[in-house]
């Protein structure tokens, strides 16, 4: 079950105008079920995205970077889940090549102006011809209230689907964003095994929403971590169709008003990637304080966050608490002054000045342990940087859904 993670209604995900989503049942990997979306998009729409940084990047990652760069405005997305089309070769791109052709002539666009997207198993040939088959069902139901179905047909693993919206008030007018992720294991920034949208009736130029995108990843999608996995297939999309008439300037109040709202539903469905992580019973944020620069604080984080022996002890509530030192003496800043470290879960002060504080006791962090939502903070002693990211504990169901997850 997810962690304190509640169910989105559908009527209270807003329509972005200039935007309609349909979706189809193709049979990619099971019979009956929402597997194919189609995105439609006003003319006039600005597009930006972030991809996986892993090397061996699925075929639809490559095209869309293609895509994008082509200078031709993009008008549809297609995504559809139970096969990454990854690990697929020549074969595997000129699949994704036939999606995008054959939606293009059914919405008489052209090739580049589609973005493909994949999620599911990898080394799989992609069964294109079931994918193709089931364009034209997903184009008859394109709706712009069709979010809820648009997030259930993003599925794999998953137990629910994850959207959100939220509105702000900019030039006296009220500005839409809505988004849907999904994601739940193979989970790790840069980016993790996830495939993000959000959308937007705000007008924003190319080079401002691609800026506005990537800083929005790196404070959300790319501050989350489930297995220390890096996957294949990882989309974040932001699009702007521009239709509300409102222009956000590249500074300025309108300018924070609407980049606070992108961050701030970036990072909820960010985190509901999280809270339904596999196996997942604890939702855990980790604050590093103190250090140097970002990057450091952020490395040491991820020691945290990646080690199994800490990710067990959160999930059998055990405060072996000794294992969170470890993680953060192993993290790689070589001239760490331990003595100048201190750690707290929650408000409880655990470990001061680099050692045990004599104040702590057991049944204290024992109380914390048994939450379902912890807070690990340290404080480096180094300098003010500082980061933040979100995991999860690691539990037997884990290890089950991953073991069982092609059969």
């Amino acid at each position: 079950m997810p962690v304190n993670l509640p169910l989105p209604i559908a009527s209270e995900l807003k329509p972005v105008t200039g935007l309609r989503l349909g979706h189809a049942h193709a049979g990619i990997r099971k019979a009956n079920r929402k597997d194919v979306l189609v995105l439609e998009l006003a003319e006039g729409s600005s597009v930006a995205g972030v991809f996986t940084k892993n090397r061996f990047c699925a075929a639809p990652v490559s095209i869309c970077r293609e895509h994008l760069k082509s200078g031709l405005p993009i008008r549809a997305l297609v995504v559809n889940t139970g096969n990454a089309n990854a690990g697929t070769g020549e074969p595997g791109y000129q699949n994704a090549i036939k999606t995008c052709d054959e939606l293009a002539q059914l919405m008489g666009l052209k090739r580049e102006q589609v973005l493909p997207f994949s999620t599911g198993v990898i080394l799989e040939p992609l069964p294109v011809d079931k994918l193709v088959a089931a364009l034209p069902a997903a184009i008859g139901n394109l709706q712009a209230d069709n979010w809820f179905n648009a997030a259930e047909s993003i599925m794999t693993t998953d137990t629910q689907p994850k959207a959100a919206s939220i509105e702000v008030m900019i030039d006296g007018k009220a500005i839409t964003l809505t988004g849907i992720s999904k994601g739940a294991g193979m989970i790790h920034p840069n980016m993790a095994t996830m495939l993000g949208y959000v959308a937007t009736d705000a007008q924003v130029s190319q080079d401002l929403l691609q800026a506005l995108t990537t800083e929005a990843a790196d404070v959300s999608f790319n501050a989350i971590t489930i297995d220390g996995d890096t996957s294949t297939n990882d989309s974040f999309i932001v699009m702007a169709t521009g239709v509300s008439g409102v222009q956000i300037p590249a500074s300025g109040e309108q300018y924070e008003t609407f980049r606070q709202a992108l961050i701030k539903l970036s990072q909820t469905l960010a985190q509901m990637i999280v809270r339904d992580g596999e196996g997942a019973t604890k939702f855990i944020t980790i604050q590093i304080e103190g250090g140097k620069t970002n990057e450091e604080c952020k490395q040491v984080a991820e020691a945290i966050a990646h080690s199994p022996l800490v990710k067990t002890a959160f999930f059998a509530s055990d405060p072996n608490l000794g294992r969170i030192l470890a993680a953060i003496g192993y993290a790689g800043i070589t001239d760490l002054d331990v003595s100048q470290v201190q750690l707290w879960l929650d408000d409880v002060w655990v470990a001061k000045n680099g050692g045990r504080n004599p104040d702590y006791k057991e049944e204290d962090g024992q109380a914390v342990m048994k939450k379902s939502e912890i807070v690990v903070r340290a404080h480096l002693g180094r300098g003010s940087a500082s980061q933040t990211i979100w995991t999860c504990d690691l539990s037997h169901e884990y290890v089950s859904i991953n073991a069982d997850y092609r059969s």
